[in-house]
């Protein structure tokens, strides 16, 4: 069958795949999984309640999970194939940000998780005069269930004429970008801009049909919702999840045992940092063999072949001290890919000699949003890079501006990926959508190059956000990214951001890994008190700016963090007092609110 909607993918695999346990997750201490037709007949009852609610092609609804589960894919699709269009929302977003949303997308129903998720809603749902019901996936008291819409009595044979209808080119959902730089925009996906791209990143996925992949990402999100489509495509199993209970031995990684999933670098940076955290708790012989095996890592490179006594010393490192982290992400690891923000090499090239593949996706949500992934085949990975464009999107390096050095330039891609628009602001579209030979680009906003690759292609490699580049009082311009991806590196700093607009020198905000600090203060008998008081103390700050002198070498000089300054709050996607988060939901630095938060701060750098 010809695959040209969204929902033309579980149908295919029901067609060519069918699965015991097409999608599945744990509830109330239970696994529990359904079916590719039991998933396909629920999708039906969905749709022809949908119908009965009174929703047309073209209406809006909300959903709304904090993990991932079977339920928000059924309401996807359910959605999809009688042309509603869906406006996926963060469950960690604010009230006020709910009805900028809700109010912009004139959204009708909202389907919810959890009784949390409710309660926001809920409260948003006074300002929002669209928003007719609101429908939960758990049981809530005196809330509608969404199973109270499902409908057998509306006819199989009208549901499939509305099926019929749909066209590759309808609008298939808004995704509202996470607005790092004001307030969200709505991005519009038709079925042909995902679809596209599920089938551009279907050989790039080590997978078959029947294997397993674990779901954590935030649906909601286009990368994971596009890994979704993929998994139907290919016949997967999927378990949907959170990210509170991946770890440990009664976590979902050792307890599913996925062959595939998808994830930030946030997240493998602290699995690296737990495993560098535990070898530092070693003693004796145990101690000296973790880190020699690590430092064994140092110099792998994708498709590199270990001959001799260094593939002698692999395979005893391989055997004592790499499997326990194969082990550890549930033993049947074939491949992960990252995305969302730059992937420190470090990490792509431990876990990777480790034998646990890593390898980068590069995109946005206006791309729908694959423009570039690296491969696990041989030759389609190289460190330091992201990888080839993916089948059908073109890239384009444009320097036009000449603030870039030589061979760099704002990356521009086009392809049958790229959105249709953003809702309600065709000027904004008309900012970020070229028009020359012929094509319409999108102009990402990133600052990247070309590389040759062993493969003898071009792979692309992203050196900055355009929009983040920073301009000294000297007139240089810096680009904090690469600086702070090398930083996060070691294992005393959690997070790091740099500074030094319009100033003589850059700076750097550091928040310290507290594990890594406390295993260091206590080897100097520096007391710990509390994280705020130790980071005051003088031979503290030493080191960090001893750390920081340690990978200046590796920048130009007007790139060289000169001062830095630590600071004891952590920054979060979300924060507790209902206070500005100093991060997006996909953990990307809000620089202008750390900027304001951390004002003194920096002001003590420039003193």
């Amino acid at each position: 069958m010809e695959i040209s909607r969204l929902f033309d993918f579980i149908d295919h695999q029901l067609k060519n795949y069918p699965q015991p346990q097409a999608f599945g997750y744990r509830h109330n201490g239970k696994d529990i999984y359904f079916s590719t037709q039991e998933i396909v007949d629920t999708v039906n009852k969905v749709s022809r309640g949908l119908l009965k609610l009174g929703l047309q092609k073209g209406d809006t609804v909300g959903l709304v999970s904090v993990k991932n589960r079977p339920e928000w894919c059924v309401m996807d699709l359910a959605m999809q194939q009688i042309g509603v269009v869906s406006i996926p929302v963060y469950p960690t977003i604010s009230p006020k940000e709910y009805a900028y949303i809700f109010n912009d997308a004139e959204i009708k129903y909202c389907f919810v998780g959890e009784e949390e998720v409710y309660v926001k809603v809920k409260n948003a749902q006074a300002s929002v005069p669209s928003l007719q019901d609101i429908y939960t996936f758990d049981p809530v008291d005196g809330v509608a269930s969404w199973e109270s819409i499902f409908d057998d009595t509306f006819a199989m044979a009208n549901l499939q004429v509305i099926k019929d209808s749909i066209k590759a080119d309808d609008l298939a959902t808004i995704i509202y970008t996470s607005g790092t730089t004001g307030e969200p925009k709505g991005v519009m996906l038709s079925h042909d801009n995902i679809v596209s791209n599920v089938k551009a990143v279907r050989p790039c996925i080590p997978m078959d049909a029947g294997e397993k992949a674990l779901s954590f990402l935030p649906l909601c999100h286009i990368f994971e919702r596009v890994c979704s489509h993929a998994y139907m495509y290919i016949g997967a199993q999927v378990t949907f999840t959170g990210t509170d209970n991946l770890g440990g031995d009664e976590g979902d990684l050792k307890r599913v045992k996925p062959d595939f999933f998808t994830t930030v670098p946030r997240l493998l940076e602290k699995v690296y940092d737990k495993l560098y955290n535990k070898g530092l708790e070693l003693t004796g012989v145990k101690k000296n063999l973790f880190f020699w095996a690590l430092a064994l890592t140092e110099d792998y490179d994708y498709d590199k072949n270990f001959s001799g006594l260094r593939g002698l010393k692999h395979k005893i490192a391989d055997k004592l001290i790499y499997s326990k982290w194969r082990e550890a992400l549930g033993g049947n690891i074939k491949g992960i890919v990252v995305g969302a923000s730059a992937c420190p090499v470090k990490i792509l090239r431990t876990f990777s000699c480790a034998g646990i593949p890593v390898r980068e996706g590069y995109g946005l949500t206006e791309a729908s949003p694959g423009i570039a992934i690296a491969r696990f085949d041989k030759g389609g990975a190289k460190l330091g890079t992201i990888g080839p464009a993916v089948a059908g999107v073109e890239i384009f390096i444009d320097p036009s501006d000449g603030t870039y050095r030589e061979g760099e330039g704002e990356v521009l891609s086009s392809g049958p990926n790229t959105m249709q628009g953003y809702y309600k602001k065709q000027d904004k579209t008309d900012e970020v959508i070229a028009h020359f030979n012929g094509k319409r680009w999108l102009k990402t906003g990133d600052i990247g190059m070309l590389v040759d690759a062993p493969n003898g292609q071009k792979f692309l490699k992203i050196t900055d956000r355009k929009k983040e580049l920073m301009k000294t009082s000297g007139g240089k311009y810096v680009a904090p990214a690469p600086i702070e991806s090398r930083f996060k590196e070691h294992y005393l700093i959690e997070q790091v951001m740099v500074v030094g607009e319009n100033q003589k020198f850059v700076g750097a905000l550091i928040v310290p890994a507290i594990e890594g600090l406390q295993d260091w203060c206590k080897k100097r008998n520096i007391a710990w008190t509390s994280l705020e008081e130790v980071i005051q103390n003088p031979e503290v700050v030493a080191k960090y700016q001893e750390v920081a002198n340690r990978y200046n070498p590796e920048f130009n000089y007007v790139e060289q963090v000169k001062k830095i300054t630590l600071v004891s709050n952590a920054w979060e996607p979300i924060k507790a007092d209902g206070s500005a988060a100093e991060l997006t939901p996909t953990l990307k630095l809000k620089r202008r609110v750390i900027l304001e938060k951390h004002a003194a701060d920096i002001s003590k750098i420039y003193e």
